[in-house]
């Protein structure tokens, strides 16, 4: 039996590792502590799981679909990228400008960072959305290469799922005073990630309109 039929290693390789290169294991953590940090520890195992699952849910459902979703909704690449730059800066500025810490969980279940930012689009960002689409256009509706994209995505969310997991040791190590630090850090990293987000999207845009050429 042919092996490569089964699984494309020459495609699994380089899309885990872009994937993982996007999703960026340790510059999660600190965003991680700082949203989660008024919840309990099982609470914030809980949005590990959650937020790895939307992250999960998102790529796969924009991998087999994201062509024609974009299409049929009229929506470029570049506003997707673009619109999601502008919600990590509103997420940033929330974390450089809010209060402290010290204060437990409220247990208040109607604002889910799992879901929004952490699961999207901080995991499941455009840069993600896009490494897989182009993955799976790569593809070449063969088999093993479908498998290589599935085994690389499961494999990216289960390194992200361990890392979140995890850094909950971190949490109880630091204390208060230090996930207000690793807050304001985060804070500053993510709002930089963001403007380059935003940026790339708007010069990719006029570059591909012409405009001043």
């Amino acid at each position: 039996m042919n092996f490569d039929a089964v699984l494309d290693v020459a495609l699994l390789a380089p899309t885990f590792t872009t994937l993982l290169v996007i999703m960026d294991p340790p510059g999660t953590i600190p965003v991680f502590l700082g949203l989660t940090s008024r919840y309990t520890p099982a609470g914030q195992k809980r949005a590990a799981r959650q937020a790895t699952a939307v992250s999960f849910g998102v790529i796969v459902v924009f991998a087999v679909l994201g062509q024609q979703i974009l299409h049929l909704l009229q929506i470029s690449v570049e506003a997707l990228q673009f619109s999601g730059g502008v919600l990590l800066f509103l997420v940033a500025m929330e974390l450089l400008m809010g209060g402290d810490a010290k204060e437990p969980d409220t247990g208040d279940e109607r604002v889910n960072v799992a879901l929004v930012p952490l699961g999207t689009p901080l995991l499941a960002g455009p840069g993600a959305i896009v490494a897989v689409m182009v993955a799976v256009g790569q593809a070449n509706h063969g088999f093993g290469s479908w498998v290589a994209v599935l085994v690389a995505v499961v494999a990216a969310h289960a390194v992200m799922w361990a890392t979140m997991r995890f850094s909950l040791k971190l949490s109880r190590l630091l204390g208060p005073g230090g996930i207000m630090l690793l807050t304001k850090i985060a804070g500053l990293l993510l709002a930089s990630i963001a403007t380059q987000m935003a940026m790339s999207a708007f010069f990719r845009f006029v570059h591909e309109a012409g405009i001043g050429s």
